[in-house]
């Protein structure tokens, strides 16, 4: 029996390296004037007794109720949040507190709230470890500005009481909190924080926050849907791998009209991507989503895909041509089994009307057409029988769409369009 199957889990990105320790964080006092003896013995304290500041609460009895909290001493606690939590335990609740203290202070004319830049975001990825251009990968959605690179020293001692990976993931839940953002800076954060989600050493970890984060960065873009398209294109290249785009997808929860519409577009998107066929569909035209999707499914029965995948001739070697075959064959299969649950995704998020019937009934009929019926099962490639599985569970939950849809009265016949 082959050892391959279908992995459960997505592969990853590189995106965080480990660091022996953070970034120096440094509070710029060089324009601030104290207002008091002890705001002065802060500001001139070096960087271990402002810390003692920090926890002991004195910058609480400092600066909280104060008309204009220093935009420098804002920056300073929250990049101090990329640092192990026994260091920056007080930094995020004092952030807040004062952050919620500015707004009971300011009229509704005048509502202004300190948040975090776009690059000071990027910045403080870059301290927990986060690589250029893995913070942003090369695709067509460009970006204005890059964190320098800076890879020295890039192996975090594991100094602290829980995993790494554990102590990354707490400093990235208290920095995943949403303020006020143009809409381009709201597309560069969903497609900064959906690649940072695809780390390695956070796969196995929950994205309850970042999901919540996203859900709410989506509901704030001012020019929706106009935003759509140029979203999709950007989270289409997040990554290379179709597993991780799969995952990435399903960052987004299905529980909102506008996380609906982006799931269903993204998933068609990166099939189309997969298939080399972007260029090719109206992608974008209202309601063509299922015709696209039917076009879209006759590439992806297995032999297309073999004949798409395999471009590369085999080896010249006779003793190592059949396991380059069979690892062809795994990647064909792994590769259907990731356009099909995105297929999945596609239907799922329509709302069906009578006179898409026909076109759900002509894609239940390619799907048993193109896919199920090539599927060859074998004891010894168990990677297929899932797959058919799968094929066999989409064909169910599509009949199941079809039964809550009345047809047009004119019956549709689609066989001649196969």
């Amino acid at each position: 029996m082959s050892m391959q199957d279908i992995p459960p889990v997505h592969p990853g990105e590189t995106v965080f390296l480990l660091r022996h320790h953070p970034l120096p964080c440094i509070l710029d006092c060089s324009h601030l004037k104290p207002h008091s003896h002890l705001e002065g013995l802060f500001l001139s304290a070096p960087p271990a007794q402002q810390l003692s500041f920090l926890h002991s609460g004195l910058l609480s009895n400092l600066y909280l109720h104060m008309p204009d909290c220093p935009v420098p001493l804002l920056q300073w606690l929250f990049q101090l949040l990329t640092w192990p939590p026994e260091t920056s335990s007080g930094a995020f609740d004092l952030l807040w507190d004062l952050s919620v203290d500015g707004l009971f202070q300011q009229s509704d004319e005048d509502m202004r709230l300190w948040c975090p830049s776009l690059q000071e975001v990027m910045k403080v990825f870059h301290s927990l470890g986060a690589h250029s251009p893995a913070l942003y990968p090369l695709g067509p959605f460009q970006h204005g500005g890059r964190v320098p690179t800076c890879e020295a020293d890039l192996s975090w001692d594991k100094q602290q009481d829980t995993p790494q990976e554990v102590a990354l993931d707490i400093s990235l839940n208290y920095i995943y909190k949403p303020w006020a953002y143009t809409d381009r800076d709201l597309l560069g954060l969903i497609e900064l924080l959906c690649h940072t989600g695809l780390d390695v050493g956070l796969r196995l970890l929950p994205k309850t926050d970042l999901q919540q984060l996203l859900l709410l960065l989506l509901e704030n873009i001012q020019e929706w849907p106009g935003k759509l398209q140029q979203l999709c294109c950007g989270l289409s290249w997040v990554s290379n791998h179709h597993h991780n785009l799969l995952a990435l997808v399903q960052f987004f929860l299905d529980v909102t009209s506008r996380s609906r519409q982006l799931r269903s577009h993204l998933s068609l998107v990166v099939i189309a991507r997969m298939l080399g066929q972007q260029e090719t569909l109206p992608l974008w035209q209202e309601k063509t989503q299922l015709s696209s999707l039917s076009q879209l499914l006759s590439l992806m029965k297995p032999s297309s895909l073999r004949q798409y995948l395999g471009s590369e001739p085999l080896p010249p070697c006779q003793e190592q041509q059949p396991k380059a075959s069979a690892e062809l064959d795994h990647k064909v299969c792994y590769l259907s089994h990731t356009l099909l649950t995105l297929a999945g995704v596609v239907v799922s998020c329509q709302d069906i009307t009578p006179e898409q019937w026909g076109e759900l009934q002509l894609l239940c009929m390619q799907l048993d057409c193109h896919i199920s019926t090539h599927i060859r099962e074998s004891p010894q490639a168990m990677h297929w029988t899932k797959l058919k599985d799968l094929a066999a569970q989409t064909y169910i939950r599509w009949q199941e769409l079809l039964t809550h849809c009345q047809p047009q009265d004119q019956y549709f016949s689609p066989w001649k369009d196969i």
